[in-house]
């Protein structure tokens, strides 16, 4: 990707995995968010933003997986002067290069000064919406704890009368009041939602909601979120009926894939076959996809 687009890179492999990968002595989600940068310096084009998602979309598929919601900012994009509308049009020219079954998610994202460029992305995800096949979803991402789930309120609202389903990140910088505020706006599902625990009844709020928990366990831990794994609420929100799944949250940042996360799971906690399948199942009805669709999943995952 760099030398499509004239870039130059550090010649160590060292070097560059150093810029690309969270580090062990990794302080908190802001640091993590910093190896962001040399990935979004390859994606301020056309041509590199599209083959940035055909690549994603392809080693995943690779690596089993049958279906993708892939995440991005438009506002991350434009660096170069393209448009969000331009990058989002790029992003759908790169799934339509790849076999698998992909959608994406456009991300709103926390900070100051950005209010204009996340009503864009907004009026783009109306503009674009589509069942299946493009644009199904729009986000919340960003440093929750500098930027509260409290300010963007008005954000979700317009979202709802739009009739755009939304996942907002919650619960991971922030504690269980952002979850409370996130499920309060109409989220489907929450990222992260690790520390709804911090409030017995948010536990219970996710349930009688039937709210989505996208669990990162990696990510949790290196952006400590979760001080000590051995207490990561995962096995105990499954055995209290909430609906949790199992993502990366960032595969390439935490050199890490989804299998690797089940496996994680496996050899911390004892997740079985059983619970695997279940947190399968959850993710195929949390999908923002059509019926047909989740059909199709249940028949391939023998569910």
């Amino acid at each position: 990707m760099a030398s499509m687009q004239g870039i130059t890179l550090p010649k160590e492999d060292r070097e560059l995995a150093k810029q690309l990968t969270v580090p062990n002595d990794c302080e908190s989600l802001n640091d993590f968010l910093k190896c962001f940068a040399l990935p979004l310096s390859l994606m301020q084009t056309e041509e590199g933003l599209c083959e940035a998602v055909r690549l994603v979309a392809d080693n995943i598929r690779s690596q089993g997986v049958i279906y993708a919601e892939l995440r991005f900012a438009p506002q991350l994009h434009t660096e170069s002067g393209m448009l969000q509308e331009e990058i989002v049009k790029a992003a759908l020219a790169g799934i339509s290069q790849t076999d698998l079954k992909v959608n994406l998610i456009l991300c709103l994202m926390r900070g100051e000064g950005n209010e204009s460029a996340n009503e864009e992305t907004l009026e783009l995800a109306k503009k674009y919406l589509v069942e299946d096949g493009g644009v199904v979803a729009v986000d919340l991402a960003g440093a929750e704890a500098l930027y509260p789930t409290a300010d963007y309120g008005d954000l979700f609202a317009k979202a709802k009368e739009y009739g755009i389903p939304f996942t907002i990140h919650a619960g991971e910088a922030d504690g269980a009041e952002s979850v409370r505020l996130a499920v309060s706006y109409g989220a489907r599902r929450i990222g992260h939602g690790v520390r709804s625990y911090e409030a017995p009844d948010v536990v219970r709020l996710l349930k009688e909601c039937d709210v989505t928990l996208e669990m990162c366990p990696t990510s949790n831990r290196q952006t400590h979120a979760v001080e000590d794994m051995s207490g990561y609420p995962l096995m105990d929100y499954l055995n209290e009926g909430i609906k949790v799944t199992l993502n990366t949250d960032d595969m390439g940042i935490e050199d890490i894939t989804l299998a690797d996360e089940f496996r994680y799971m496996e050899e911390l906690f004892g997740l079985n076959y059983d619970q695997k399948k279940l947190i399968l199942e959850n993710a195929v009805n949390a999908s923002f996809t059509t019926n047909e669709v989740k059909d199709w999943l249940r028949k391939e995952l023998e569910l």
